[in-house]
């Protein structure tokens, strides 16, 4: 029985640090969060405290019933506040017109688009072969935290 109850408060943990650190990812989940909003005294610096304070509060904010755990529902909620939030800043930064719709023209371009189908067309012929996209996909799959950092610090 003390197994059961062991093993039961792992796996409680293992979720509840999982929700909690995908909580504080930020907006959208993985937009980063901005320093200011980290540094919440303003001196420049971010503590570890600051950290644990904006960590603690996104998991407060998402826990709606205040138990101190979140459930599937909240969790869910959160998540869903954020995608309306993201879509809601994607119509008031591409709807040129202001008419409530966005237009294919409207929409925002793939930020490295070609630079990612240059990266699949290994022989460069113009197009993806089936080997050359279970390749990249092989490749993404094994490194994808690495192959987006060297992405961005080659971007800037």
């Amino acid at each position: 029985m003390k197994n059961v109850t062991f093993i039961s408060a792992i796996v409680m943990s293992a979720v509840a640090i999982t929700g909690t650190s995908v909580l504080a990812a930020g907006p959208g989940g993985r937009e980063p969060v901005s320093f200011q909003e980290l540094d919440a005294d303003g001196d420049g610096q971010v503590t570890q405290q600051e950290m644990e304070a904006h960590r603690t509060a996104r998991f407060t904010e998402a826990d709606t019933n205040g138990d101190g755990m979140l459930s599937q529902e909240e969790m869910q909620a959160a998540a869903q506040k954020k995608a309306s939030d993201r879509v809601a800043r994607m119509f008031e930064n591409n709807d040129a017109n202001k008419d409530g719709f966005l237009s294919q023209d409207e929409l925002p371009k793939p930020r490295r688009a070609d630079k990612m189908f240059d990266r699949m067309d290994a022989d460069n012929s113009g197009g993806i072969s089936e080997q050359e996209f279970a390749d990249a996909k092989d490749r993404m799959g094994r490194h994808p935290k690495k192959k987006h950092q060297k992405s961005n610090a080659s971007d800037n």
